[in-house]
This record gives structure tokens, C-alpha cells and sequence, in this order.
């Protein structure tokens, strides 16, 4: 059986029972520079900014793209779900919305199922826009994944997804 977490990691069911935690770390001993979180941090980091000079031209930031991205590809989302995917609060996101409203590249419409619920919605203008950056990232992730085989691909992705619904177990256990 498949498991589908809050952050749209598909794994199997068994993948997200709680867990000993590992014993990898020690606290007497530990340093950034070897830390797990540190380097992600690192990674991601990295594909902002190199994904953000590269879409300099198109007067997108990573902080812009990325709500527009995910409103590309599933459709029109709640102002609080946007916020939540882009792991940021609702007020950023919505001076974020405020400024993409501004360049014509979203809308927000209330919710024609509950009037108190703001839908935004991407704009032609947006999908326009937004057709330059999945070749930029795939562009950028594939200079950082140089040197790595599609089984070392494919088994990072399998460890991160894994890393997640452990984040996600740790956090709704607390």
C-alpha cells in the first residue's frame, strides 16, 4: 500500500511508521559542516541561486517562481496551501501575491464553493512566464547531479523522500 504525505511524497505505507531515531550524531562532537540538514541547505541554496540568475531576465525570483510553478502545474490553490508548499506564512505569501498581481502574472477569485476562501489563479501572462524555468532548474539540478549515475539519482530522491515523511511523522508527533 501506498502512502501520499502532506508534502506529495508517494511511499509505501510501512516507509512512515514511527521510528527509533537513528544515532548517527553526536552532540559533543557534532559540526555543521557534516550535518545532513546543513548540506541540503547547501544544495538548495545552490539551485536558487543559480536558478534565480538565470531567470534574472525574465524578472522572476525563486521567491516569485515558485508559487507560480506550482499554481502552473495543479492548478488554482488557496492562499494558506500556497504558503504552506512554499513552507513560508500566509503574510509573506500574500505580499509575494500582491506583487505577482501587480505584473499580471496571478489573480486571486473567491472560492465559489466557500466565499470565504481566496483561490489564486495564474494568469496567461503567468504561464508565460513560467515557461522558461522548468528548463532552468532541470538545466541547474543536472550541473549539480554531475558525476552521479541514474541509480545514485534515483536512490538520493528515494532518501529524501524518506527524510520528509520522517519530518512529517516528527511533526504531527509533536
Amino acid at each position: 500500500m501506498q502512502t501520499l504525505t502532506d508534502t506529495g511524497a508517494t511511499l509505501p505505507a510501512d516507509a512512515i511508521q514511527p521510528r527509533r531515531a537513528a544515532d548517527f550524531y553526536d552532540g559533543s562532537c557534532y559540526t555543521a559542516d557534516e550535518s545532513v540538514g546543513y548540506l541540503m541547505k547547501r544544495v538548495v541554496l545552490s539551485v536558487v541561486q543559480q536558478a534565480d540568475k538565470r531567470l534574472d531576465v525574465h524578472g522572476l525570483t525563486s521567491a516569485q517562481w515558485g508559487p507560480l510553478l506550482r499554481l502552473h502545474t495543479t492548478g488554482a490553490a488557496a492562499v494558506a496551501d500556497l504558503a504552506r508548499w512554499s513552507l513560508t506564512d500566509a503574510g509573506a505569501m500574500t505580499r509575494m501575491l500582491d506583487r505577482l498581481e501587480k505584473k499580471g502574472l496571478c489573480r486571486r477569485v473567491r472560492s465559489t464553493a466557500d466565499r470565504r476562501v481566496v483561490l489564486v489563479e495564474i494568469t496567461p501572462e503567468g504561464r508565460t512566464a513560467i515557461a522558461g524555468v522548468p528548463p532552468v532548474l532541470a538545466e541547474v539540478l543536472n550541473e549539480l547531479l554531475a558525476g552521479f549515475s541514474r541509480d545514485e539519482w534515483l536512490a538520493l530522491k528515494g532518501y529524501l523522500k524518506r527524510m520528509v515523511a520522517n519530518a512529517d511523522v516528527v511533526r504531527d508527533a509533536h
